[in-house]
């Protein structure tokens, strides 16, 4: 039995979106807890699982299940899984326009979370037939690939968490205190802002605001950035909004001109 007081628990919280098989999700908790790893979140109904399945696989992991955390099996049921993280990786071994354009190898994912992350990472997996789709891959910040044949790529689930636990446990050191990265919450409400303060100068087009959205949530989730400096960018923009409004209300009445004559009278 593993003890759930452990001071040796790592800040990452694995999220399982709509798994099928019950004793898949008994060997992640046992994958989980090989690692240090105890926060386990599922996208998905708990009555839809088979617990007996899930205990058999799980051995002496148990308590990861029983505290596991469930949330609605929807795009906004992910939502609410992710908003206390401040970095939130989507694992995908599929890459094209409509996805994220490129994915960090689970030493590089390692490298960069530990070096920025002052808060919970979130690593989600997706269904073992589908993987993730591209609603719930959008949501995260960053792609999570793990390089694997391209003859057989497919990886199980519990496998694809085993290794990344088991990276970031390998990569773990202590953070620094006194910085506190902002939560995913936080960096989608800094993007809707700056959107909003940028469509309001015209820089922007409204019909492309979730592109634009989600292009800022990315920037801001990878520059590791604090809740104070966040809220110093969002209020650069809303400076800049200020000004040009000004600039064009003064532009509007210094260089009015007088209207053109009419030809009659010339």
């Amino acid at each position: 039995m593993i003890s759930q007081n452990s001071q040796h628990r790592l800040p990452v919280a694995v999220i399982l979106c709509r798994p099928e098989i019950s004793r898949n999700i008994g060997a992640v908790c046992r994958a989980m807890a090989n690692n240090d790893c105890y926060d386990l979140r599922i996208v998905g109904n708990k009555t839809d699982y088979d617990e007996q399945e899930i205990l058999r696989l799980a051995i002496h992991a148990d308590a990861i299940w029983h505290n596991a955390r469930f949330f609605e099996p929807s795009v906004d049921g992910l939502k609410a899984a992710v908003a206390d993280s401040s970095i939130v990786a989507g694992t995908t071994r599929r890459m094209g326009e409509k996805r994220k354009s490129w994915g960090m190898t689970p030493e590089e994912f390692c490298s960069f979370a530990w070096t920025n992350a002052e808060g919970l990472i979130a690593v989600v997996f997706g269904n073992e037939r589908t993987g993730l789709t591209d609603e719930e891959l959008h949501i995260c910040s960053l792609a999570l690939n793990i390089p694997s044949s391209q003859v057989f790529p497919s990886l199980n689930l519990s496998h694809a968490v085993q290794l990344i636990c088991y990276t970031l446990f390998r990569a773990y050191s202590r953070q620094q205190y006194g910085y506190k990265r902002i939560p995913y919450t936080a960096i989608t409400a800094a993007a809707e802002h700056i959107n909003e303060y940028l469509c309001a100068i015209g820089l922007f087009k409204h019909g492309g605001k979730e592109d634009n959205i989600r292009f800022f949530q990315e920037i801001i989730a990878r520059a590791g950035l604090s809740i104070r400096e966040a809220r110093y960018l969002e209020t650069l923009f809303k400076k800049i909004c200020y000004i040009k409004g000004q600039y064009d209300m003064s532009v509007s009445q210094e260089s009015s001109a007088p209207e053109m004559p009419h030809a009659a009278d010339n």
